[in-house]
């Protein structure tokens, strides 16, 4: 020991000590407080990094969740306006469908009516062409004297020219 208490290097010890000892004070008295503010404002900024990245996370996760409910809304609605357009489609096809027999049936009626007023017209004229010959006829049996025969002959002729006509 006596040749370290001789030796420059426990006097270098003692100055090396000494003055880590005083800085450690000096630093502790004046700059302390400063160093760790702003380790703790370091600390602070990071957890309120931390807070605002799991609020917008948050926030992000809503709005997807949001933009989804509002997909599957749309995708309701989408589906209901389909449907409501079928359902008018079948609608606006059974109307018209249910129109057009409705048509067909006043047409039929119509033909119907018109062939029967044909008929009857028809009928009518023959009937008075019938009875146009018919008198001529007669006319024709009064003014002449036939036998038998002669008579049944003129009949015939004027049944062969109604057939004719």
């Amino acid at each position: 020991m006596s040749i370290l208490i001789n030796s420059t290097t426990l006097g270098d010890i003692i100055i090396t000590t000494g003055s880590v000892l005083v800085l450690y004070w000096l630093i502790r008295t004046f700059a302390w407080k400063q160093i760790t503010g702003i380790f703790e404002e370091r600390a602070n900024k990071i957890n309120q990094d931390i807070d605002d990245a799991e609020n917008a996370r948050q926030e992000a996760q809503e709005l997807a969740q949001k933009r989804q409910e509002q997909l599957n809304s749309a995708k309701d609605d989408a589906a209901k306006i389909i449907d409501d357009a079928k359902e008018t489609g079948n609608a606006q096809s059974a109307k018209i469908l249910a129109e057009t027999r409705d048509e067909v049936s006043r047409l039929k009626e119509k033909a119907n009516q018109d062939i029967a007023q044909n008929k009857a017209e028809a009928l009518s004229s023959v009937k008075g062409d019938v009875a146009d010959l018919t008198v001529l006829l007669a006319e024709k049996v009064m003014t002449k004297n036939l036998d038998k025969a002669a008579q049944s002959e003129l009949i015939d002729q004027y049944l062969d020219q109604l057939g004719d006509a």
